[in-house]
């Protein structure tokens, strides 16, 4: 059984992208990821009465995997970028349309190199030494039933839910639901699945 402060909201709002981006109760987020186009990458993400919030694009023909988080005006908010030739699979967030390294905003890596499940390190710009993580994310991908922790302890600040219908097989279409707790950063919450799918899209992932 869960701790009762396993979950407990965040006291103060946790801002990584914007404080427009963070509120005070749950955020319930659809996410729909286009299944069969010639790019991996493309989502569709939506607040559970379909109004679009944000999008992710997928640049092609690219040495580099390279995607981009559009609000729902097509502004980028957030630029990503997989670095190549990285054991642990680390991908960066810029922001804006920026791959600067003045402009990073957090960094992404498995936390080591062969997994059964999905164990991914967060850290921030200002983490420099990288020996204590941020955020963790633990779960299985394939099921989309991933869970975002703060740093390494056991404080839930978001979770997956699959939410796949015959229906949306058929059309090509993989959706799943994300709840995001209070005053925590929802937009960071959706370029954290970004990479969840980057990393997982490139190794078949679990």
């Amino acid at each position: 059984m869960a701790h009762p402060s396993s979950s407990a909201p965040s006291a103060n709002p946790v801002s990584i992208i914007g404080p427009q981006f963070c509120a005070p109760y749950p955020v319930d987020l659809a996410v729909v990821r286009e299944v069969w186009t010639i790019t991996d990458g493309n989502f569709v993400v939506t607040d559970i009465t379909g109004n679009i919030l944000f999008k992710v694009k997928a640049a092609s023909l690219t040495i580099h995997d390279h995607r981009v988080l559009l609000d729902a005006a097509g502004n980028p908010i957030i630029t990503f970028k997989n670095k190549l030739r990285s054991a642990h699979d680390r991908w960066q967030a810029f922001r804006g349309d920026s791959t600067d390294s003045s402009d990073l905003i957090f960094t992404v890596k498995r936390s080591s190199m062969f997994q059964l499940k999905t164990t991914l390190d967060v850290f921030l710009a200002n983490n420099t030494k990288e020996e204590v993580c941020d955020f963790k994310i633990k779960g299985s991908w394939s099921e989309r039933s991933c869970v975002i922790y703060a740093g390494e302890s056991s404080t839930t600040v978001a979770q997956m839910h699959k939410k796949n219908t015959v229906k949306s097989i058929l059309v090509g279409k993989d959706k799943f639901m994300v709840t995001v707790y209070p005053n925590i950063d929802y937009a960071f919450i959706v370029a954290l699945i970004v990479i969840l799918d980057g990393i997982n899209t490139n190794n078949g992932g679990a």
